[in-house]
């Protein structure tokens, strides 16, 4: 069974590649966010599958700090280009 749990976490290693291919090439800011939120997300999802291939519980506190970093990234990128999207607005 570990080796299913390594074999999982090698694959979405793997998505990370395509998600650093969106961040360096997004036509978008929105695009760049996204593909860090998978970050976090697949950053998170790996750290649980190893917690479990190596038996090392200490893993899951990291994949949930992880998973409140990830949020607060999200939560700032949006209330930022909020603002930033208000002040254009004003300006016309």
């Amino acid at each position: 069974m570990t080796l299913v749990y390594l074999g999982g976490a090698l694959f979405l290693l793997l998505t990370l590649v395509a998600g650093l291919w969106r961040v360096l090439r997004g036509p978008t800011a929105a695009d760049r966010m996204l593909a860090a939120q998978l970050f976090g997300t697949t950053a998170v999802a790996c750290l649980l599958l190893l917690a479990e291939a190596d038996r090392a519980p200490a893993l899951r506190d990291v994949a949930l700090v992880f998973a409140l970093l990830a949020v607060v990234a999200v939560v700032t990128f949006v209330r930022r280009n909020w603002r930033a999207a208000g002040e254009d607005l004003d300006a016309d």
